[in-house]
Formats: structure tokens, C-alpha cells, sequence
């Protein structure tokens, strides 16, 4: 059996990709916590630098998995200009934006008008307690924007800015390491080229990923909702029609009702 030979750039990513792959992982759990899996206590300013580092490996991740996307969803670029353009320009305002942006503005009413409708209906206890944990992991998400806020807006400008500075040298992100950054993701290793072996390995890093971090106690509520329930085998037609008084032809002697000659030598010899 012939091997498939991989394509030159399709190798470089593969490698480039593992030797990211480490501080990818730390980064999303990261990400993850930030966005309602925990509840922070304190964020500081260099935790929210690290927020803003952390989308920005899991966007070359998907760079350079060239994994298909619709939507911008980390913004790995926009986030490499903010910790830029916090440093030069010392424009906080457009980090506290993105925050807003990605944390806030969470359906809190809109949650706890279907948990009432669920807590009124009977039999639908599972989906009424993951409905009561998914608001759970949003208000964590509004709380832990609250300290960030809280730490941006309380500091004097000079020691946040000082605090700005020395975060981003410790993650790499110097204004000249940024533009650096910038261009890479201009590079031809991160462009778009699918590939078997890229989604072979994106699947196994996020099925794992994703299995650590769903299967944590606090985010196991109960039962699961009908809406999950596993299928039942043996699976049912998709569409299935039943006419009354109907037999099924099951031999060319049986139920054929306009003699059709079929071609059955075996069945016509049996009878004969």
C-alpha cells in the first residue's frame, strides 16, 4: 500500500504546530476560564495581557491547522495591534472595548425566562439544570470582566501603562516583536491550505481539549435534556409511508396481481 506523501508546507505546519502546541494548551484553557469556566478573584494587569496573548495562539493554531472559519473568531491579529497600540499610544480605551465586546452583553433575561418556562413543565428536569449552569458560566464571564475593569480603571496611568510594558516583554510582545508577529501571520506558513493530515491533527488536539474541560465537575449538572438523549437503535426510516391493505411482493408467483414476468430461474424451477 502506497503512502501518501505530505506536501512540503503542509509539513512545516505540522511542525510548526507542535512545537506550539504546549503553550497553545495553557492558553486555551486560559481562554476558556476567563470566558465563565472559573470565577477570578483578582485580574491583573498582566492577566489581562495574557488574555489578549492567549487568543492570539489560539488563533495561529488555527492558522496553521488551516482550520475553515466563517467568523473571526479570536481576532489574533486585532489583538497583536491592541497590546501595539497600548504600549506606543497608550490607548486603553480600545482594550476596554474588546473586553466589553467579548465578555459583556450576555442574554441574562432572555436565560432566565426558559428556565421558568422549563421549571413549568414537567419532565424536563436535565435541560432546566443546564440552563441554570449555562447562566451560571456567563455571570462568571461578566464577573471576571468586572475585575479586569476594575484593575484598569483604579491604577494611575503611568504605573498601568509601566505594568502594560513589562507584561508584554514578558510574553513576547514588544512593539518590534509585534510587527514581527504581524508579518509572520502574512507568511505563507500560515495561509490557508486544508489538508487531511491538518484536520487529522486539529480533531485529536480539540477532541481531547474539549472532553478535559467539558467533563469538569462543575460543568456535569445532572441528567442529560431529552434534547441529547443517545439514539435508539435500530434506527427508524427517515420517512416512511405504510398504505392499508398492502402486501409486499416477496416472489413473482405471490401477490402479482399483473402477472410481470421476472427473471427468478430458480424460484420458476422450484414451482415447476
Amino acid at each position: 500500500m502506497a503512502t501518501k506523501v505530505v506536501p512540503a508546507l503542509v509539513q512545516e505546519k505540522l511542525e510548526a504546530f507542535e512545537h506550539l502546541l504546549p503553550e497553545f494548551e495553557t492558553c486555551f484553557r486560559f481562554v476558556q476560564d476567563v470566558h465563565g469556566q472559573k470565577r477570578f478573584s483578582t485580574c491583573s494587569v498582566s492577566d489581562v495581557v495574557f488574555y489578549l496573548h492567549a487568543r492570539w495562539i489560539c488563533d495561529c493554531k488555527g492558522y496553521l491547522l488551516s482550520v475553515p472559519r466563517t467568523t473571526k473568531m479570536y481576532e489574533g491579529k486585532l489583538c497583536l495591534e491592541l497590546l501595539r497600540d497600548w504600549q506606543l499610544k497608550e490607548d486603553t480605551a480600545s482594550v476596554v472595548d474588546f473586553l466589553q465586546r467579548r465578555l459583556d452583553l450576555m442574554p441574562f433575561a432572555e436565560l432566565t425566562r426558559q428556565i421558568h418556562e422549563v421549571q413549568c413543565r414537567q419532565g424536563e428536569h436535565g435541560l432546566g439544570e443546564r440552563l441554570f449552569h449555562g447562566r451560571l458560566v456567563l455571570l462568571n464571564r461578566c464577573m471576571n470582566l468586572m475585575q479586569a475593569l476594575e484593575t484598569l480603571f483604579t491604577l494611575p496611568e503611568p504605573e498601568l501603562l509601566q505594568q502594560v510594558r513589562q507584561a508584554c516583554e514578558r510574553y513576547g510582545h514588544t512593539p518590534e516583536q509585534i510587527e514581527q508577529q504581524l508579518a509572520q501571520m502574512e507568511s505563507p506558513l500560515f495561509a490557508f491550505v486544508p489538508h487531511q493530515v491538518l484536520a487529522q491533527q486539529n480533531m485529536m488536539v480539540m477532541n481531547r481539549l474539549g472532553t478535559e474541560i467539558m467533563s469538569r465537575g462543575s460543568d456535569l449538572p445532572g441528567q442529560r435534556s431529552w434534547r441529547v438523549l443517545p439514539a435508539q437503535e435500530p434506527l427508524t426510516p427517515f420517512a416512511e409511508h405504510l398504505f392499508p391493505a398492502y402486501q409486499e411482493l416477496v416472489a413473482p408467483y405471490h401477490n402479482n396481481i399483473m402477472e410481470h414476468h421476472f427473471a427468478d430461474p430458480l424460484e420458476r424451477q422450484a414451482s415447476q
